[in-house]
C-alpha cells in the first residue's frame, strides 16, 4: 500500500517515526513521510521518502532563534514567552498543517497515518478526501502531557472533544504503552486502541553481553523542566565516586539557570555513541516527573535503549515505568524527587549489578522493535484491501 505519514518533527531525529516507517517499508509497503524542518541532506531507510514543511509563526519567522534557545532571559521576557506561547504553537501548528496540505495535493495514497494530536485535523480531512483509512498514532497521552506557558483550560476542553471524535474515525488507534492506551479506552471509549512501544533493535547478533563493571550512571534524553534532573544533581553529591553523566539536547532557557552539582553535562550524541556512554558507565537513568498524568503513565525511550545496550535501570516510581521494572526485574525504583531515595537505589543497583544485568539480557527480546513492529506488520495486514 502506498503510506502518507504526517508528523511535525525533524523525522531524521524522530525515531519512532523512522522505524515505523522502515518497518513498514520493509514488507513492501511505499511510506511517504512529510515533516517539519527536515536536516538537509537527510537519506531515509530503502522505501520511504521525506517532504519537508518549514517552521514558524506569527510570532516568529521561519530560521529565527527561539526564546527558548536563548541560555539567560530577562524577566520581562520570560513572562512574554509565558503568556504568548500557546498562541505561538497554535500559530506554528496551524502553518505546518497548511503548508503539508499543500504538499500532499496531487498525491495518491491508501492509507493515512497521523503522528500525535497536532496533524490529526489534516490527517482525518486528508483521509476523508482520498477516502482512505486513517491510522491515529499518539505518541503520549496528549491532554495529559505537561504544558509549558500560560494554562488555557478552554482549548484543552475543546481538543480533549477534537481528539475523541477524530479518533473516533480512524480505523486504528496506536500508542506507546498499555498505560496510555487504557487512559484512551476509558476516556473516550475508544475499543480499536493498540500498543506499539518505543523499543529499539536488538544489536547485531542478538541481545549483548552485559558490561563487567559499572562506574556510573547516564541520563540520555532531552535536558528540560519534569525530567526529575535536579533529582540527579543532587544525588550524583552522595554517590561519588560514580559519575553521574547528563547527555542529550537542551532547552537553554531551563540550562541556563540548571545546577547540576557534581553530575556532567554533556551535549546530545548519536544513538550508537549513547550506546557506548551507557555501557561504559554500567547504569541507565530512566527518569521523568511524577506531576502530569502523562508521565505516569508513559514509557520512556530512556527504557528500552539501556534495555538495548545491556545495561540495568534506576528509574522513577511511577506507575507503567514501576510496572515494567518490576515484572523484568531491571533495576531499582526511587521516589520521584527524593535525591536520598534516587543515591540509595544507584547503590542498590551498583551492589547487585550481576544479577540485574542477568535480567535485562533475559528480558531484551520481549522489549524489543522485534516484537513490537511485528504488532505493527499486523495492523497494517488487517487494513489492507480484500485480496491484496
Amino acid at each position: 500500500m502506498r503510506i502518507l505519514m504526517l508528523v511535525i518533527s525533524n523525522v531524521a531525529t524522530d525515531t519512532r517515526v523512522m522505524r515505523e516507517a522502515a518497518a513498514l517499508a520493509g514488507v513492501g509497503h511505499a511510506v511517504h513521510v512529510i515533516g517539519k524542518d527536515v536536516s538537509t541532506g537527510y537519506e531515509p531507510p530503502a522505501g520511504v521518502t521525506v517532504g519537508s514543511v518549514g517552521a514558524g509563526s506569527a510570532f516568529r519567522k521561519q530560521g529565527a532563534e527561539s526564546l527558548g534557545a536563548r541560555r539567560k532571559l530577562p524577566p520581562h521576557l520570560r513572562a512574554a514567552r509565558w503568556l504568548l506561547l500557546p498562541q505561538h504553537r497554535n500559530s506554528a501548528f496551524a502553518s505546518w498543517r497548511a503548508k503539508a496540505k499543500e504538499l500532499a495535493a496531487g498525491q495518491e495514497f491508501d492509507i493515512v497515518h497521523a503522528h500525535d494530536f497536532n496533524t490529526l485535523a489534516l490527517g482525518v480531512e486528508l483521509a476523508q478526501d482520498q477516502r482512505v483509512p486513517l491510522v491515529y498514532d499518539t505518541h503520549e497521552l496528549w491532554q495529559g502531557r505537561p504544558r509549558v506557558g500560560r494554562p488555557t483550560p478552554l482549548q484543552k476542553r475543546r481538543e480533549a472533544k477534537q481528539e475523541q471524535a477524530w479518533g473516533a474515525r480512524a480505523a486504528t488507534v496506536i500508542t506507546v504503552g498499555e498505560g496510555v492506551a487504557e487512559a484512551l479506552r476509558e476516556a473516550y471509549g475508544w475499543r480499536h486502541v493498540e500498543v506499539v512501544r518505543n523499543t529499539f533493535p536488538l544489536p547485531e547478533g542478538g541481545p549483548v553481553d552485559p558490561p563487567t563493571a559499572v562506574t556510573g550512571a547516564v541520563y540520555a534524553g532531552r535536558i528540560a523542566p519534569f525530567r526529575e534532573l535536579e533529582a540527579i544533581a543532587g544525588a550524583s553529591e552522595l554517590v561519588k565516586p560514580l559519575r553521574i553523566v547528563i547527555a542529550g539536547p537542551a532547552d537553554d532557557t531551563y540550562l541556563g539557570s540548571y545546577n547540576a552539582k557534581s553530575a556532567e553535562v554533556v551535549g546530545a550524541r548519536p544513538v550508537d555513541e549513547v550506546d557506548a556512554l551507557l555501557r561504559e558507565l554500567g547504569i541507565s537513568l530512566v527518569t521523568h516527573s511524577d506531576k502530569w498524568l502523562n508521565h505516569r503513565l508513559a514509557m520512556p525511550n530512556k527504557l528500552f535503549h539501556a534495555v538495548r545496550a545491556g545495561v540495568p535501570v534506576v528509574g522513577t516510581d511511577v506507575q507503567e515505568l514501576r510496572r515494567v521494572v518490576e515484572e523484568h526485574k531491571l533495576g531499582a525504583l526511587y521516589q520521584p524527587g527524593d535525591a536520598a531515595s534516587l543515591a540509595a537505589a544507584l547503590q542498590e543497583v551498583a551492589d547487585n549489578y550481576a544479577t540485574y544485568a542477568v535480567n535485562v539480557r533475559a528480558a531484551a527480546p520481549a522489549l524489543s522493535w522485534e516484537a513490537d513492529s511485528e504488532v505493527l506488520r499486523g495492523i497494517y495486514e488487517r487494513l489492507a484491501p480484500r485480496g491484496d
